[in-house]
């Protein structure tokens, strides 16, 4: 943002949000007051286009304006042809013209709420209506730089089959598989998920043929055709928006639950198993992004962190863990940012707890940019009781403070969120912020050494200078660990010395 490293600090906003303007007036400051740096918000094909070709960008400037009175940026979401699956943010004109906008159909022939991403009409209206909401968004906002990326439509995916059975999709299944893909698959054999390759070479690596010649058929083939197809779709919006105004941009990914088939949950979006389709057919997405609200998001973020995708979260369930979880998604997967959903329906304690971390991020947000490749970070709660990094020559272990033989919140049936990142400033300096936990360090270059704490100071921000307060002593248990309390949030600066 304005030619410097950004760490976006965020929050998403519940979905009709922004068409609310009084309610609006009075979020910013709430959002403001928990150190939200980013608002992550929804922008409503069917209100700035409410009549085709007339454009009303009122809620998208007000927006814009209210966000800069708080100085914070925006990312904005297109709800553009679909919003988790459905096609319901589009304008009435194109919801009641079906034989001009024709629907998906499952395989009875029954038509579904989603508009065919098979439909030349709807896709040439709907990179129209994207291409002057960008055009807008430079004309008011390219030197300001509110607006820092986008997210082109929302959870796309095919409900309640594998696939579309309409007669353009019937068409495209049984033409040739698409030279680009065929190429892609080809190109990048060696990095093929298994998921992919396990299709493709069910049926003797074909390199041409239909879709069930090459794939197979099987619902996972109805799904890579769909996940082919809304990816060439959301591209071509992202490359008409990126021509007039090229910001960042994403898609985001509603998940599959364990033991769902396709057609069971919203198919052929931007999911794990799906990237390299995705990759292969959306060049002009920048990055495919989790929403995660089910499942151990550890595992989510795995999946997500390959074959050179960024990570970023742009909606995760909100909840008091939140404020622990941020540590890890951004020290862990180098994130380009966390964003809870529905950030201003936060309770009073799920306020006060994000705001410390973010607060912490925020004063450790240089430090931590500067030092990418040289941090880390930790969530654990009552089943991940402790965690153990490799930084330089050091062994760290970091455990949760109820894990301390004298801590009586271990007896808790739900442990208190603890985590931390850690950033490696120098050979033998770290800095370390979080909530509730403790570091050891064991130097494992040379194991003949003893890993002492030379010295150990809370470091709070001042403007734009640190200022310290050493605890070598209790704080330190004379030496032996870095502790954060319980529910408590710290930024430690800690020197460390090896002796014979």
């Amino acid at each position: 943002v304005k030619e410097k490293p950004y760490l976006m600090l965020g929050g998403e906003l519940s979905n009709s949000a922004t068409s609310d303007v009084e309610m609006m007036k009075g979020i910013w400051g709430k959002l403001k007051d928990m150190n939200l740096n980013t608002v992550l918000a929804p922008v409503y094909w069917e209100l700035i286009e409410p009549e085709e070709d007339k454009f009303d960008f009122t809620l998208v400037d007000t927006m814009i304006n209210q966000a800069r009175e708080k100085d914070l940026h925006l990312v904005l979401l297109w709800f553009g042809s679909w919003k988790n699956s459905m096609s319901c943010y589009v304008p009435e004109w194109i919801k009641e013209d079906y034989k001009r906008f024709p629907h998906t159909l499952d395989a009875d022939g029954k038509p579904a709420e989603i508009v065919s991403p098979f439909c030349k009409e709807a896709l040439t209206a709907d990179i129209k209506a994207f291409s002057e909401l960008m055009k807008h968004i430079k004309s008011v906002d390219e030197i300001e730089q509110t607006v820092i990326m986008m997210q082109v439509e929302n959870e796309i995916g095919q409900l309640p089959d594998a696939r579309d059975y309409s007669t353009l999709a019937n068409r495209a299944f049984q033409a040739d598989v698409p030279k680009e893909l065929m190429d892609y698959l080809s190109k990048n054999r060696k990095n093929l998920l298994p998921s992919i390759e396990n299709l493709w070479a069910s049926n003797g690596y074909k390199q041409k043929g239909n879709w069930e010649s090459v794939f197979g058929k099987s619902l996972a083939t109805d799904e890579l055709f769909m996940a082919w197809n809304f990816a060439v779709y959301a591209d071509k919006v992202a490359a008409a928006g990126k021509s007039i105004y090229p910001l960042p941009m994403y898609v985001n990914c509603a998940l599959n639950r364990p033991n769902y088939r396709p057609g069971q949950y919203p198919s052929g979006g931007p999911l794990p198993h799906l990237m390299n389709i995705w990759q292969a057919a959306a060049p002009h997405i920048d990055m495919l992004s989790p929403d995660i609200y089910h499942g151990d998001f550890r595992d989510w973020l795995a999946m997500y962190d390959k074959l050179n995708n960024p990570i970023f979260v742009p909606e995760i369930r909100m909840e008091p863990d939140n404020s622990a979880q941020v540590f890890y998604v951004i020290g862990k997967h180098k994130s380009l940012g966390f964003c809870p959903f529905s950030i201003e329906s936060a309770n009073d304690s799920e306020a006060m707890a994000i705001g410390k971390s973010y607060k912490v991020l925020n004063d450790l947000s240089d430090l931590l940019l500067a030092n990418r490749s040289q941090s880390d970070g930790v969530y654990l709660d009552k089943k991940h009781a402790s965690d153990t990094l490799k930084m330089g020559n050091y062994q760290i272990v970091v455990s949760h403070v109820y894990t301390l033989p004298w801590n009586d919140g271990a007896k808790a049936e739900k442990w208190t969120p603890a985590g931390c990142v850690i950033i490696q400033t120098s050979p033998n300096e770290f800095w370390i912020g979080g909530t509730s936990v403790t570091c050891t360090f064991k130097n494992i270059q040379d194991s003949s050494f003893t890993t002492g704490i030379l010295s150990a100071d809370v470091a709070t921000k001042q403007g734009n200078n640190w200022k310290y307060v050493r605890i070598n002593g209790d704080q330190t248990h004379q030496g032996r660990h870095i502790r954060i309390g319980s529910d408590e949030w710290q930024i430690q600066r800690i020197r460390l010395y090896n002796y014979k």
